[in-house]
């Protein structure tokens, strides 16, 4: 059965099991004998597409249908007039309310039946666009349009969120001392709803950032208040997230980080790669977490690779992931290469099961040019 649900509202039990029974072979179907009953009905559940007589007792189409426009939740749901108020008086007017068709009784039942399919098709198409639309603005949002230029140093920069997206953010300010604070993160999720509290989730960093850089600049200090602010809100209390906070220190070629639960970090020197192993418990789960600075230095010619889940959960051609060692061994190719994370998802995707990437992908690359 097709996974899309129709409301059929008629007062006529012959008509209404009617359409029940030749709708309801392709698609949920639920009935109500007049307008107060369909509103219950959508009220728990909306469906896709509402078909209605005009003339019945309680209330009649015209005012369901009123009232579903009222509402916001309900105003958009595509609607068909199922009637036998053929005049051309009633025609106009039940179209000039916007909905989808207007059908007269006696009818073809197969033509009502291409009808629901066409409506629903349409309106799936058209939630598909709004959905990649808004998608794409939240990924604009939630990712930087410049880097940090310094001396010595290549910061580079790559995203590609899939379809609607999910929750991958990335962030940078630089600090009153020279420094750069660094926020990477992944929002347990897919989709709009993930990318939607990785905006708010995003929001929350940006202004705990901001009103705690006076007193501190500690990436452990600053993803503890994070951690208590999400627990304590009521909109993103449900949410859970990978966090990792990167001070980067040019001047001193030093990177402090805190990493709660997120893809450990990458070093790619001359020699290899070493993954970066320390990781605290991610955030939204216990508020009595407690978060360490950890540092290391950039050694000349080496790089740091920051990335989320989306590399490392790729899947090989082999069958398996390819894992943190698996990223480590393209990222290694990747060092001397002019386009390093250019580079870098080539030699993946050289290697994958599929010719692109399955998930969102993010990655940061932070190079120290050689002595």
């Amino acid at each position: 059965m097709n996974e899309h649900s129709v409301l059929i509202v008629e007062d006529n039990p012959t008509l209404r099991r009617l359409l029940e029974y030749r709708i309801g072979k392709h698609y949920d179907v639920r009935a109500a004998e007049h307008g107060e009953e369909a509103l219950e009905f959508v009220e728990t559940r909306a469906p896709d597409l509402i078909i209605s007589d005009i003339m019945m007792p309680k209330m009649d189409g015209f005012a369901l249908l009123k009232a579903l426009r009222r509402n916001e939740r309900t105003a958009t749901i595509p609607f068909i007039f199922l009637t036998a108020k053929s005049d051309e008086a009633s025609r106009a007017k039940g179209l000039s309310t916007g909905i989808d068709d207007y059908i007269t009784k006696p009818f073809d039942i197969d033509y009502v039946l291409a009808r629901v399919e066409q409506i629903i098709q349409r309106s799936q198409v058209y939630q598909t666009k709004l959905n990649a639309r808004i998608g794409r603005d939240f990924s604009d949002r939630l990712m930087p349009k410049t880097m940090p230029r310094e001396e010595g140093y290549r910061a580079l920069f790559f995203s590609q969120p899939k379809e609607d997206g999910g929750g991958d953010l990335f962030d940078w300010v630089q600090l009153t001392d020279g420094s750069y604070l660094f926020t990477i993160g992944d929002i347990m999720g897919k989709g709009l709803q993930a990318k939607f509290y990785a905006f708010s989730f995003l929001s929350y960093i940006r202004s705990t950032i901001h009103a705690m850089l006076g007193s501190t600049v500690s990436p452990a200090t600053l993803m503890r208040r994070v951690n208590a602010m999400l627990i304590q809100d009521q909109v993103l209390e449900e949410t859970f997230a990978s966090l990792l906070l990167l001070r980067w220190e040019p001047a001193r070629d030093r990177v402090t980080y805190c990493n709660a639960g997120h893809c450990r970090p990458i070093l790619v020197g001359l020699q290899g790669a070493g993954i970066i192993d320390y990781s605290d418990l991610i955030l939204g789960l216990d508020p009595q977490t407690e978060f360490t600075d950890k540092a290391f230095t950039i050694p000349p010619g080496s790089a740091l690779l920051c990335y989320t889940d989306g590399l490392n959960e790729q899947v090989t051609k082999s069958g398996q992931q390819f894992g943190e060692a698996g990223v480590a061994l393209s990222a290694s190719e990747a060092l001397q290469a002019p386009q390093p994370i250019k580079m870098l998802l080539e030699s993946m995707l050289e290697r994958s099961a599929d010719a692109h990437f399955a998930d969102d992908i993010l990655a940061f690359w932070l190079q120290r040019d050689a002595d």
